[in-house]
């Protein structure tokens, strides 16, 4: 397995972020807040109008860019006119904190790396004056913005003796009400969740004997129920957020090969689950039973087998890229309901993905070129691109 550098994408107002091994780059700086991995409610989608159609030859105007700020795998998230992102430093994870302008106004380290891949891969989650990150050797917590001091620490890997694969811990937290969520997997549990205001353990799941994949959960609201939606190493599973009793549960091997690398984080839609791993698996529909009770596979397409970058829905269509190799891949779009690959195209490489206004956003991770795509199944047009030239990159193999 090859572990590149990839640009993760927001989008603002008018422009774009990127942030690439230690380097953010900016292109406007008006822009709603964008407060957790993969945005407000973790689908890729910005809610942001008024932005920009077609580019400048040269694309959007670098208004600045900031370095300093470690080594990783993260994404930056915006709130409260701040930008929060992590970085790895002398072994040592640390979440570092910039104004709009690109300086940075304070940092604090909260974890230790982990060891054979160390770079920082938590993407920070903002609310209110309580930064939430994962390290990457599990441990989960809670930082304070008004005292810039840690308020809880939780050793939650050790504390709940999971078991991870190859990668370490990649983990993005998910707030869902007052709880923090964090999946160590193992022989003891599968998801737990904490006090968000505490750390304190509120509850655990059964153990599916699983180790952890390198997944972000979501959650999706199901009638009256929250749903805690993820991919572990080897099943893809509905957590009742209440209570955390796992209401339903996919073996891996029914829509993929079983095992690999799973690190994209599901997609939710009108009772469908969709969810896809790289390495010549596949992309899956899961449909669900509106109290969570019953599951099917409704569909399983081998096209759109995803290695990261994430995937988005657009007006019933899924676009995202896929696996050829570590080092290639097309761009894809599959029907919703039906799974019908709509296009397989070839643009630069595979990568990074993200949506607004009809838009996609795709960045490819292997000579650093943005597109504009307009979200259309009848092929993938770019409209716009430019390549970004700030950044270095780590490469990594297995």
């Amino acid at each position: 397995m090859v572990l590149r550098r990839t640009i993760k994408n927001i989008v603002l107002s008018v422009g774009v972020w990127f942030f690439a091994f230690g380097i953010v780059y900016i292109a406007n700086i008006q822009a709603a807040d964008w407060p957790q991995w993969r945005g407000i409610n973790r689908n890729g989608i910005s809610e942001e109008t008024g932005l920009l159609k077609e580019w400048p030859a040269e694309g959007p105007k670098l208004l600045w860019s900031a370095t300093g700020i470690g080594a990783g795998f993260s994404s930056p998230s915006i709130s409260n006119g701040a930008i929060y992102v992590t970085g790895m430093v002398d072994n040592k994870e640390k979440l570092y904190v910039l104004d709009l302008s690109g300086n940075i106004k304070w940092s604090i380290e909260y974890g230790k790396a982990f060891q054979s891949t160390p770079e920082a891969r938590t993407t920070p989650t903002v609310e209110g004056n309580s930064v939430y990150v994962i390290s990457g050797s599990g441990e989960v917590v809670c930082i304070d913005t008004d005292s810039q001091a840690i308020k809880w620490s939780v050793p939650a890997l050790n504390l709940f003796e999971g078991e991870y694969g190859s990668w370490g811990v990649a983990e993005s937290p998910l707030l869902v009400d007052d709880n923090v969520i964090y999946t160590p997997c193992g022989k003891k549990t599968t998801v737990v969740a904490l006090s968000k205001d505490t750390g304190e353990t509120v509850w655990t799941t059964e153990s599916l004997n699983d180790h952890s994949g390198y997944v972000s959960p979501i959650v999706a609201q199901m009638g009256e129920k929250k749903e805690i939606i993820t991919y572990t190493g080897n099943n893809v599973i509905g957590v009742d957020a209440l209570n955390g009793y796992i209401d339903w549960k996919i073996a891996g091997s029914e829509i993929s090969s079983p095992g690999d690398i799973n690190c994209v984080s599901p997609i939710y839609s009108d009772s469908g689950v969709f969810v896809t791993s790289g390495y010549n698996d596949a992309g899956a529909l899961i449909k669900i039973s509106y109290d969570a009770s019953q599951t099917e596979v409704a569909w399983v397409n081998p096209a759109l087998d995803t290695h990261h970058g994430g995937v988005v829905l657009v007006d019933g269509y899924i676009y995202g890229s896929n696996w050829l190799d570590n080092e290639h891949g097309n761009w894809v779009c599959l029907d919703w309901n039906s799974g019908k690959t709509m296009y397989e195209t070839k643009w630069n490489n595979k990568g990074s993905i993200i949506s607004a206004e009809g838009m996609l956003y795709c960045y490819e991770e292997q000579r650093g070129t943005l597109g504009l795509v307009k979200a259309s199944p009848d092929g993938f047009n770019v409209i716009s691109s430019f390549k970004i030239t700030l950044g270095g990159g780590a490469q990594r193999i297995q």
